[in-house]
């Protein structure tokens, strides 16, 4: 049972970062730090991948809108990243099944993946960007600081990932309706410019047309 705080620890920083999670615990398994780690992880193709992959993401991460639109196509990446990372971490171990142990990863990884999407909708709404950037590093170095947490105390790495996944959740209950509020105000936004453009210029031409 003592890979289970590894598994929940990886689906939970799978949901927020997948791409740091496979390339932190590839890292620590070549180069010895940790036995745990699966082979299949420490593939040098899968590093260079994920490497170039966790680059895209931590630019894409750090500008508005264009992080929310990366979170809607990572809404299968992330539980599925932590499905198999779970599963690969019971398999090597042997201490439980690697469909109990991807079901964990998984369900973990999709709900940090909900209270990371919904978060940034309402960090959004935001006026400025600085906000953007400011969690999205926070985001990153608490998931470098927890899975390297996991590797060498797995059981107090879980509940870190506990505690900041419940109260994930409750922020998110909080925020809910501020990001229903810029949604229906987005969409309102949209409908203003597909009837303004549907409408065309007014007829006649502009008022200062025949003005010398």
């Amino acid at each position: 049972m003592s890979v289970l705080p590894l598994v929940f620890t990886s689906g939970w920083a799978s949901g927020i970062n997948a791409y740091a999670v496979v390339l932190l615990l590839g890292v620590f398994g070549a180069t010895g730090l940790s036995d745990d780690v699966p082979q299949a992880l420490q593939r040098p193709e899968i590093l260079v991948t994920v490497g170039i992959l966790f680059l895209c993401e931590a630019v894409a991460d750090k500008i508005p809108y264009v992080d929310s639109v990366w979170d809607s196509v990572h809404t299968v990446i992330r539980p599925a990243a932590g499905a198999w990372v779970g599963a690969l971490l019971a398999g090597h171990s042997g201490s439980v099944s690697d469909l109990a142990a991807a079901v964990l990863g998984g369900t973990t990884a999709l709900a940090s993946h909900t209270v990371k999407a919904g978060t940034r909708m309402a960090v959004n709404t935001s006026p400025e960007p600085f906000s953007n950037f400011v969690v999205s590093t926070a985001e990153d170095l608490g998931v470098a600081g927890v899975v390297t947490l996991a590797i060498f105390h797995p059981w107090a790495a879980a509940t870190v990932a506990g505690v900041l996944l419940c109260t994930g959740l409750a922020v998110l209950c909080f925020l809910v309706s501020r990001i229903r509020r810029f949604l229906r105000s987005r969409a309102r936004r949209r409908e203003e410019r597909r009837t303004a453009a549907t409408a065309g210029p007014p007829p006649g031409g502009a008022p200062w047309a025949d003005r010398g």
